[in-house]
């Protein structure tokens, strides 16, 4: 039986299906890729939105830092009868709480400017033998210390060991440097970094407001004048020279005096939970346009 050819119209009506179905799935791609376009988009515009939230945040903070030494700098400056040394505040500004604690900077051991008798007290207290202490105090003090042209003992001595540095022979820039000093163990070195400086030019310490571990360096110091003097220091702090009368024989290493520099600790909350953490150490000029100037800035996020 002969099938009747197919009519033009059939063909044509079957072409369009065809071209329909294609169109169809050719629209279905487009939408879904456009849809992925989308999401990355809105991921894009959620990530860029975050980011620049931070970084707005971060200006506000330097911006508040800002403000809080200032702030400081007023409160040290400010004419007062005893002077104020040290001390606390908070203020609210926009979207953010800003906690700030101040102290004078000879509250540490200055490694520039202690007696090795005082570095080998602080050493003890951190856990080191009563000798290896003074090794360590007597390799601070030959750090800082200019060598004669004759006396070249201590740089070989560094080289006999295998370091390839000698002695700077002069003062520490950082307390950081501290880590060089040959024979120092490093984990004692850096159980030592928050009770030392070198901003504050001071061969004594300020015992009305340091540490206590501070404290127990000084030289002469006993366990149980230690625990006298803390809790008379805690009924009244204000009484400095009483204060040092209970210290005996450590008087000589301690002082109730401020420091020029001084040291800011500066903790910014936003509302949004973001915190941000600076220790600042400034030195009060007197003179000039400003009243302080930065020596060291630290970012403790």
């Amino acid at each position: 039986m002969t099938r009747a050819p197919a009519s033009p119209s059939s063909s044509l009506s079957r072409r369009a299906t065809n071209n329909d179905g294609f169109v169809i799935v050719a629209v279905l791609w487009i939408l879904g890729a456009l849809a992925a376009l989308v999401s990355i988009y809105s991921l894009y515009v959620v990530e860029s939105a975050s980011t620049f939230a931070a970084h707005t945040d971060k200006l506000r903070a330097d911006a508040l830092v800002t403000a809080a030494l200032e702030l400081t700098a007023y409160r040290l400056t400010t004419p007062a009868e005893p002077r104020v040394s040290h001390g606390s505040f908070d203020f609210r500004l926009g979207p953010a709480k800003t906690m700030v604690a101040f102290h004078p900077e000879n509250a540490r051991i200055d490694l520039n400017a202690a007696p090795k008798e005082l570095l080998s007290g602080l050493f003890v207290g951190l856990g080191a033998r009563s000798n290896d202490a003074q090794e360590y105090a007597d390799r601070i003090v030959a750090w800082r210390t200019a060598p004669s042209k004759a006396d070249t003992s201590e740089a070989s001595s560094y080289r006999d060991s295998g370091l390839k540095y000698v002695p700077r022979g002069g003062p520490f820039p950082h307390v950081n440097e501290l880590m060089l000093v040959r024979g120092l163990p490093t984990t004692l070195a850096e159980r030592a970094l928050p009770f030392v400086t070198v901003h504050s030019g001071s061969p004594q310490v300020n015992v009305i407001v340091a540490a206590p571990r501070v404290v127990a360096a000084l030289p002469g110091m006993t366990p149980d004048r230690l625990n006298a003097f803390l809790a008379q220091r805690e009924l009244a702090p204000g009484l400095g020279q009483a204060l040092l009368l209970q210290l005996g024989t450590s008087r000589g290493y301690a002082t109730s005096e401020g420091s020029k520099a001084s040291r800011v600790e500066v903790s910014t909350i936003f509302d949004n939970g973001r915190r941000f953490n600076a220790e600042i150490v400034i030195l009060m000029t007197e003179q000039g346009n400003e009243p302080y100037m930065v020596l060291s800035f630290n970012n403790m996020e």
